[in-house]
């Protein structure tokens, strides 16, 4: 149980809490390569540990809580039509929207991943529920606008694509709504691949990197006026946390913004705009699974 005071979100009994330990669309080359210290069977199923942290440091909640039942067997994690763990995304995204669905009520979704893909249901859902009154902010150190085609074929990079509609048509179809590239801007971004990048521009999504908003939010909250909408789903994912500050992503990216900056951010997006979505995405609790490890095997565990 956290210790911390509980915060005006989680007084809100209309805020669902989602709980989505989706571990499937960490591609396994950037889990291999950024978490070599762990076995790789549990170096990838290391984003459901991140989000069973997440749900037990985060205050009491006194609206709804629901977790999305995840397999985390190695079934369905074969590259299909250029998506690695095709089918296991595809089951989860429409657990997922069959979760959401059973809390219409819900006007505002906290989700607590997971990779980067758990955002794609709440704001779908949220577009449908909110249509041209919804702009996104993704922030991340990658832009996740990644396809089939692309050469990475984690489906936690394709994640914003999926949201503006581009993407698998096995994914994109279940979606109640997607959103136009004009409303939705990554925030925090500076790391990505030379063959994913010229889709954001393409697709209408402005960017804005660590140093046009180290000093202020402007640059953002000026984007965000320009949309017209009085609402705004938020992503995080911890990997923008400067990685010389802590390393609390999958990867190592440094010269991102800083703890200070990322809640400075957000404050003043939530001071201007209603928060009707927040994801926390891609934490990987490094020094949780080496208590694992040193548990492991103990008698009475």
């Amino acid at each position: 149980m956290s210790t911390q005071p509980p915060s005006s979100l989680s007084r809100d009994e209309t805020t669902l809490r989602l709980v989505w330990p989706q571990w499937q669309g960490g591609g396994l080359a950037s889990v291999t390569a950024f978490f070599p210290e762990q076995p790789v069977a549990r170096a990838r199923r290391g984003y459901a540990v991140g989000a069973a942290v997440l749900e037990a440091v985060l205050p009491e909640h006194a609206g709804p809580t629901a977790h999305v039942p995840v397999d985390m067997s190695d079934a369905g994690l074969e590259l299909v039509d250029g998506v690695e763990a095709k089918d296991a995304v595809v089951t989860g995204l429409g657990s997922a929207l069959r979760t959401l669905a059973q809390h219409p009520d819900a006007s505002r979704v906290l989700t607590l991943g997971g990779e980067c893909s758990v955002s794609v249901a709440p704001f779908s859902v949220l577009a449908d529920r909110y249509a041209d009154d919804l702009a996104v902010v993704w922030i991340d150190s990658h832009p996740d606008v990644g396809t089939p085609s692309s050469e990475y074929p984690g489906y936690h990079a394709m994640a914003v694509a999926a949201l503006t509609g581009h993407g698998d048509p096995d994914l994109v179809g279940q979606l109640p709504a997607v959103l136009p590239g004009c409303r939705v801007a990554l925030a925090g971004l500076h790391s990505w691949t030379d063959d994913d990048i010229g889709n954001a521009a393409e697709w209408g999504i402005s960017t804005f990197a660590p140093g046009d908003l180290r000093a202020s939010s402007d640059p953002l909250l000026a984007w965000l006026a320009g949309t017209g909408c009085s609402k705004v789903a938020i992503h995080l994912d911890v990997d923008v946390v400067d990685s010389e500050e802590a390393v609390l992503g999958l990867g190592i990216e440094p010269h991102g913004l800083t703890t200070t900056q990322v809640q400075r951010v957000v404050a003043d997006i939530a001071a201007r705009h209603d928060v009707v979505g927040l994801t926390i995405a891609e934490f990987i609790p490094r020094q949780v699974m080496q208590l694992q490890d040193l548990v492991d095997g103990m008698p009475l565990v």
